[in-house]
């Protein structure tokens, strides 16, 4: 299948240093805003590529629940593949494909688990059917019908069909720590406006153009 012909000459706008803040936590606010204002599916849905310590990749779509100046946090199970490469080598990069509005932000840096405060708190606020789908599922390992991963989840649901569904041991959250972040705005004949953030020592951004 021949996809050279398949193309879009990106033209929606700019971006030029003055547009941007200092700091690219709140210049990724601003940009995840306006994500949200243009009523995109799933805005906050990321790439998040992960690798084993001798450099193997992988790669998954994930939702991102949380950010601060901390950093970006999202949760799974922590025996899934992407918690087990990052026990082993704690480092990602995650994407935001904003594509109607001709956006990308990548970040990378370090990942460390969040505190189990902050997973109950947030593990409270799902719905009954995805807080005992936690509990249905083995993340990452195989099965050999759908049946029985609904009938695992059938079960889950009757055993905590009473009160407050209780924290999987084998659940968690991750936060990546951004020492880079990208904002990548898409122009004309694929000349395309490229800042990135480097975290310095000290703890402050140094912002540089970069070529398309």
């Amino acid at each position: 299948m021949d996809l050279s012909d398949i193309r879009r000459d990106y033209a929606e706008r700019g971006i030029d240093r003055a547009d941007l803040h200092d700091d690219p936590v709140v210049q990724f606010e601003r940009w995840y805003q306006q994500a949200c204002d243009a009523e995109l599916l799933e805005p906050n849905a990321m790439s998040l590529a992960t690798a084993t310590p001798s450099g193997v990749p992988s790669l998954r779509t994930v939702l991102l629940k949380f950010f601060d100046h901390r950093g970006f946090v999202f949760f799974t199970n922590i025996d899934s593949r992407k918690a087990r490469e990052l026990a082993s080598n704690p480092r990602a990069s995650i994407l935001f494909p904003w594509i109607p509005l001709e956006r990308q932000v990548i970040l990378c840096g370090p990942v460390e688990r969040v505190s189990t405060a902050e997973t109950l708190a947030y593990f409270l606020k799902r719905p009954f059917g995805s807080q005992t789908a936690a509990w249905a599922s083995s993340q990452s390992q195989v099965i050999s019908s759908r049946q029985l991963l609904e009938g695992k989840w059938e079960e889950m649901k009757r055993k905590f069909s009473e009160g407050q569904v209780p924290l999987p041991s084998f659940w968690g959250g991750f936060r990546l720590v951004p020492e880079e972040v990208e904002f990548w705005q898409g122009r004309k004949s694929r000349l395309h406006d490229r800042f990135r953030y480097l975290r310095g020592a000290a703890g402050a951004w140094q912002i540089d153009r970069l070529q398309p």
